[in-house]
């Protein structure tokens, strides 16, 4: 599977004084977004690391176009944008009812436990090439 969306609404603690979603919470909803495409395509990053793997972001790029709102429900859309040896580049699109608030590249790479770069696994490239 290549591309996955979910649902997700806005919770108080997530908004700022303006009742705006504070920026840094669209990461956590990228990570949502990212754990949940893996889950729907037959992995699991628990596995992962529990195989000494472990998948760390090395680059996020985020356009903020609107904010979302204290108990909207937005719509995070992940895709696999380009996979190698060496990384994942997943792309997201945030929504709300049809309309683009955020777009967002994130690369992605795994690490040993040393924090040594690894190959990306062969289920991942299979899962996702």
């Amino acid at each position: 599977m290549r591309e996955h969306e979910i649902e997700l609404r806005v919770r108080y603690d997530e908004v700022d004084a303006m009742g705006f979603v504070h920026h840094s919470n669209y990461l956590r909803y990228f990570e949502i977004g990212r754990t949940e495409l893996l889950r729907a395509s037959g992995g699991c990053y628990r596995d992962m690391e529990a195989a000494g793997q472990w998948v760390v972001v090395v680059h996020v790029d985020c356009r903020y176009r609107k904010p979302a709102r204290y108990d909207d429900v937005i719509t995070v859309r992940t895709r696999i944008d380009k996979v190698t040896v060496g990384k994942i580049v997943h792309a997201y699109e945030i929504t709300c009812n049809q309309e683009t608030l955020v777009t967002a590249s994130v690369t992605l790479v795994v690490i040993d436990q040393q924090g040594n770069p690894q190959r990306v696994p062969e289920e991942l490239l299979e899962l996702y090439g």
